[in-house]
C-alpha cells in the first residue's frame, strides 16, 4: 500500500471557530494507480494533496506514505520523503522564472545531491523530451506558452522519480486541447514510469479519463468509482 488514511480528519481554526477540511477520512492507493479526487470548491481536495504531499498534518488520524508514518518524521524526514517520493504539479506552475527549461527541470536532482554530472544531465534531457520540449531546453518561462510551461512542471515533477505525482487542478488554467495533450502526456509517463498519479481537479476530462475517481463533499468521501488496480 503506498498511501494510507487511516480514520484522518483535518481541522483548521479562524479564531475560535474551527472549521472542519476533512472528517475520518479512510483511503488507500496502490502503486501504479492513475486516480482523481473531486468534488465542489472546499470539500476537502486540496487538503487531502496536502497531506499526502508531508505540507500539512493531521488533526487526527494516520497518513501513512510509502510505509512511513508522517506524523512520527522529523523535519528533515518529511524533507528527505518530499524529495524521494513525491512530485507535485500546480495549476499556476510554480517554475523559477530566471532559469531555463533544463535547469528547472535539474533543479529537484540538485537538491537531491546524489547524482554525478552526467547522470543527471541523462535524466533530465529523457523528460524534457518525453514531454515534447526537446527544442525549448535553453528557454526561459517567459518565453513559452501556457501549455509548455505545464510540461516543464511535469518533467520537474518525474525527473526524481517519484512514487507519487500529486497534481492540483493540472488544467484550470489551459484550454481543451492543450489540457488533453498534457493529459495524454501525463497517463504515458504512468504506464512506463508506474508513476500514481492524484489529481485535485474539477476538470471532467480527468474524471472520465481516471481509472479510479474519489468523490469529496463536505470533507467526507461519499462515493467512489472504478477500481483501485489501475493498468492503463
Amino acid at each position: 500500500m503506498l498511501i494510507d488514511f487511516r480514520s484522518v480528519s483535518k481541522d483548521y481554526y479562524l479564531g475560535k471557530v474551527v472549521v472542519p477540511a476533512l472528517k475520518k477520512i479512510d483511503l488507500k492507493i496502490d502503486e501504479a494507480e492513475f486516480m482523481a479526487v473531486a468534488g465542489p470548491s472546499g470539500s476537502g481536495k486540496t487538503t487531502l494533496l496536502n497531506l499526502i504531499g508531508c505540507v500539512d498534518t493531521a488533526t487526527k488520524g494516520e497518513v501513512i506514505v510509502g510505509g512511513k508514518k508522517t506524523s512520527k518524521l522529523s523535519d528533515r524526514e518529511l524533507t528527505e520523503l518530499r524529495l524521494d517520493t513525491l512530485g507535485f504539479i500546480f495549476q499556476t506552475f510554480n517554475l523559477i522564472s530566471v532559469l531555463n527549461v533544463y535547469d528547472n527541470v535539474e533543479f529537484p536532482l540538485l537538491l537531491k545531491n546524489q547524482m554525478t554530472k552526467l547522470e543527471r544531465e541523462k535524466r533530465v534531457k529523457h523528460f524534457i523530451e518525453a514531454v515534447g520540449l526537446k527544442n525549448y531546453a535553453k528557454h526561459r518561462p517567459n518565453e513559452l506558452s501556457g501549455g509548455q510551461r505545464q510540461r516543464v512542471a511535469i518533467a520537474r515533477a518525474l525527473v526524481t522519480h517519484p512514487k507519487i505525482v500529486l497534481a492540483d487542478e493540472p488544467t484550470a488554467n489551459l484550454d481543451s486541447v492543450t489540457g488533453q495533450n498534457i493529459l495524454d502526456i501525463m497517463k504515458d509517463l504512468n504506464k512506463k514510469e508506474k508513476t500514481t498519479f492524484v489529481f485535485s481537479t474539477h476538470d471532467q476530462n480527468i474524471i472520465k479519463q481516471a481509472c479510479r475517481v474519489v468523490y469529496l463533499h463536505d470533507g467526507e468521501i461519499v462515493k467512489e468509482k472504478g477500481k483501485k488496480a489501475c493498468v492503463l
